[in-house]
């Protein structure tokens, strides 16, 4: 392969190219004329704001509503990728994970700044009041609660039932093939991941300016030499940008995983010292009335625009928090999508949105709810000020009338940067995901270059305007993703009513007995020696290779003898063969057989303990159809029992046709190349 092939398979140039030089001229243009740059940041803020503010809050509300009724339906219980899968991750690492890289670096910067602001400039009614104190941890709760991790979750959604169920790249551009076919793979697919990858960078962006900002006033804080300045947070951001580089390159376990738990282990001892030398019996008590309220409230609040007092406030907070994690949603999402292979929708839902929420309201609790005790009962009212005049600063002086200042600011401080690796090296990862085309195998210089660009663009809004040109960037670029999002929506909901009727088609037809002729006498013999046999993947591939083919051509055979469109197809350098019946207006009947890697089982090794083998792997002929894996093999059948398989499961595909008439809006035609790939991870 030459390099300039190598440069192509390892880049999806439509996409790669565009999104380049849309950053290099942003990068360019701001950095030519910064005070020209943050004037144009800041009318498109407020245009957007004004103009589309009710579209962002309808289109949460939409994403809120849709989840959660998927999550509680029978669709709840299909599962991310085939039925026989598990999931990659044990649901601790699965939820620090998606914790880090959803907004963990958010609540260091508005745990205290936020309750602590909207106490002093209250939306509605007086400052400084009781009720002033119950509406700040009110609006931290729906800031922070429910609906961005429904953003997050309808993204990773989609993307991970398309990916692991339908075998589409797991990229943005799949979200819509419910509603444009094969055209994902054409310009229309090529636009959507570019603006994917857009808000992934700005959404990143605004993240890693917030994060240094917070850095920047805790080492001031520590050590007053050092001044609080724009040049002190772009060296801060080439200093962590290669440390987050130095995790990109060690990948997904090593790196990312072992980052995620460190962070969930600061963060959780950092709440527990707050909690525990704070006002713990006010933080249990406020805790539970918060949370009763937000919930109480949650209708109204999610369709309040203050239509009749027109301010900033919305604009300034819900609209720039809404914005900001829709812009960061393919991130996020395609992030947990990665990592949720094997989990049902049910669990997917309540595993993203559940847990974290309530984390969120333990945190705000803890962190909000003492920096307003501390105000209303012990006088500590110079706190407000200095969250005015630096949000940044917020955490750090609540710490001043804390015990042990000094160690918990340092501790705060190195969490903070691990967060910020943890959110620079997952935005890498996705983002090289995308530019790829889906793949994960992409070469090191491709991820390098993404984790630089990350930093690069962070530096660049600081020096056009700090938090206005973030917020405007992160804003902006949202509005094209949230109509994506919508498209995804209707994609996502019309193929659970397709899935939905192909179970009520199996459970209403009865089964054929799978093994088919199996019973015979020579037949069991084969069937026993198969299960407790683990071939090797010369062995299954051969098998593949011969009667699977054999009894493939010989069904096409006679479907063509019926009039009916039929091909057969074997891939080489996967190991695969698949039979496709063809139906212009209807779903497809595709017959897929697979070769699928497995770790072999501990109790193939009677003659050793389980963790003395060094647990080679084995391989299976799987069986695949249009709704994932059926979780049995079919290594050894003879001929006549192959066809019968495939037989039984085109006469259900049949009655499928007989019992939907009309209700397919999803021509599932998919991709030659999709066809192609394999799904080789192991199953242990």
């Amino acid at each position: 392969m030459t390099k300039k092939e190598a440069w192509h398979a390892s880049v999806l140039v439509p996409v790669f190219v565009p999104a380049v030089v849309v950053i290099a001229l942003l990068v360019l243009g701001t950095i030519s004329n910064p005070t020209l740059a943050s004037k144009v940041f800041a009318s498109a803020l407020a245009f957007i704001t004004h103009t589309f503010g009710w579209f962002y809050m309808l289109s949460v509300a939409i994403f809120l509503i849709f989840i959660v009724l998927v999550a509680v339906s029978s669709w709840g219980n299909i599962k991310l990728g085939p039925d026989h899968a598990v999931p990659q991750y044990s649901f601790p690492a699965w939820f620090a994970m998606l914790f880090s890289a959803g907004y963990g670096i958010a609540l260091l910067f508005f745990g205290v700044a936020e309750p602590v602001l909207h106490f002093a400039e209250p939306p509605q009614g007086a400052a400084g009041t009781l009720n002033a104190a119950k509406q700040a941890m009110q609006i931290a709760f729906f800031h922070w609660g429910f609906h961005i991790w429904a953003i997050y979750g309808l993204v990773g959604l989609v993307l991970s039932y398309f990916a692991f169920r339908h075998g589409l790249p797991l990229s943005m551009r799949s979200a819509l093939y419910p509603l444009v076919g094969d055209r994902i793979h054409g310009p229309i697919g090529h636009t959507v991941d570019i603006f994917a990858i857009l808000g992934t960078l700005f959404g990143v962006a605004t993240t890693l300016g917030l994060s240094v900002a917070q850095i920047n006033a805790g080492i001031n804080y520590l050590w007053p030499q050092v001044p609080v300045a724009t040049w002190v947070q772009i060296v801060a951001i080439a200093l962590i940008t290669a440390m987050a580089l130095t995790s990109v390159l060690a990948g997904m376990d090593k790196g990312i995983k072992r980052l995620s738990i460190l962070n969930m282990s600061l963060a959780v001892i950092l709440m527990l010292f707050v909690f525990i030398v704070g006002p713990t019996l006010f933080i249990l008590e406020t805790f539970l009335q918060n949370t009763g309220s937000y919930l109480n409230n949650i209708i109204e609040r999610t369709f309040n625009l203050q239509a009749y007092v027109r301010s900033d406030w919305i604009g300034n907070w819900t609209l720039f928090i809404f914005g900001w994690t829709i812009a960061w949603a393919p991130f996020v999402g395609l992030f947990i999508a990665k990592i949720s292979r094997g989990r049902t929708i049910r669990q997917f839902v309540f595993g993203v949105m559940l847990v974290p929420s309530i984390f969120t309201f333990m945190w705000f609790s803890i962190f909000g709810d003492t920096a307003l005790y501390l105000i209303m009962e012990e006088g500590y009212e110079s706190l407000v000020g200095h969250v005015q005049a630096d949000q940044a600063l917020a955490l750090f002086k609540l710490f001043e009338a804390l015990p042990f200042s000094s160690l918990v600011s340092l501790v705060t401080v190195l969490l903070i940067i691990t967060f910020f690796v943890t959110s620079s090296d997952s935005g890498s990862l996705v983002i090289d995901s995308l530019s790829a085309g889906g793949r994960d195998d992409s070469p090191v210089w491709h991820r390098s270059f993404w984790a630089i660009t990350e930093g690069v663009v962070a530096a660049t809004l600081l020096l056009a305007g700090g938090l206005k040109a973030l917020q405007a960037m992160a804003i902006t670029t949202a509005l094209p993703f949230a109509v994506i999002m919508l498209l995804s929506v209707l994609g996502l909901w019309r193929a659970l009513v397709i899935e939905g009727h192909t179970e009520v088609s199996l459970q209403g037809h009865m089964r054929r007995q799978q093994h088919g002729s199996a019973s015979c006498s020579s037949g069991w013999r084969t069937r026993l020696a198969g299960m407790i046999r683990f071939p090797g993947r010369r062995e299954v591939l051969d098998f593949i290779r011969g009667e699977v083919m054999d009894s493939m051509r010989r069904v096409r055979d006679g479907l063509r003898e019926q009039g009916w469109h039929a091909e057969v197809v074997f891939d080489k350098e996967n190991g695969r063969a698949f039979l496709e019946v063809i139906r212009n207006d209807e779903v497809d009947f595709i017959y897929d057989i697979r070769l699928c890697e497995y770790l072999r089982p501990n109790f193939s090794y009677p003659e050793l303990p389980g963790d003395e083998s060094d647990t080679p792997h084995y391989y299976r002929a799987e069986v695949f159809l249009r709704r994932g894996g059926q979780s049995y093999d079919i290594y050894g059948y003879a001929t006549d029992q192959i066809i019968d398989d495939i037989l039984g499961q085109f006469e259900k595909y049949l009655h499928f046709l007989h019992i939907s008439p009309g209700v397919l809006p999803w021509n599932m035609e998919e991709h030659d190349d999709m066809l192609q790939k394999p799904v080789l991870t192991p199953q242990p």
